[in-house]
């Protein structure tokens, strides 16, 4: 039950800081994405603080063989720069940069009723099932699909 709590506190300030950062507004994410038009650079502050925060947690994380609530710590493993993450990168920033949305900030908008981010999020679900019908297919050996 503590688990529960806790990650659900930890999604509500993750939620909030979304909120009060203005990322959940496409409209700001656009505008720091349009370095040909009027540039919003409210993101990068945005940007380097998560980079600060995150540098800090996995630090403290690496250290650390458990959790605070005692679940095994598990960090990355892999190190590879390859096709997969790259084509997935360049996927992940041509949808942000068109819809003004990523996965978090599109559920907290999904909350609050915005219009775009049920489209957003159902094309995202969609996207998730495709991928994960394809890894399956890959799975199967030769003529038992």
């Amino acid at each position: 039950m503590l688990k529960r709590i806790s990650e659900f506190g930890i999604g509500l300030v993750f939620g909030l800081g979304l909120i009060i950062s203005g990322m959940t507004d496409p409209g700001k994410v656009l505008g720091f994405l349009d370095l040909a038009g009027p540039w919003d650079p409210s993101l990068a502050l945005v940007m380097g603080g998560a980079i600060v925060v995150g540098v800090f947690g996995f630090t403290l994380a690496s250290r650390r063989r458990t959790s605070v609530l005692g679940d095994p710590m598990q960090m990355p493993t892999a190190r590879q720069i390859d096709r997969r993450l790259v084509l997935g990168s360049l996927a992940f920033g041509i949808g942000w940069g068109i819809a003004g949305f990523c996965p978090g900030p599109a559920v907290v908008s999904l909350g609050t009723g915005e219009p775009k981010a049920v489209v957003f999020v159902l094309a995202m679900l969609a996207g998730m099932g495709i991928f994960e019908w394809l890894e399956r297919r890959k799975k199967v050996p030769p003529g038992k699909a």
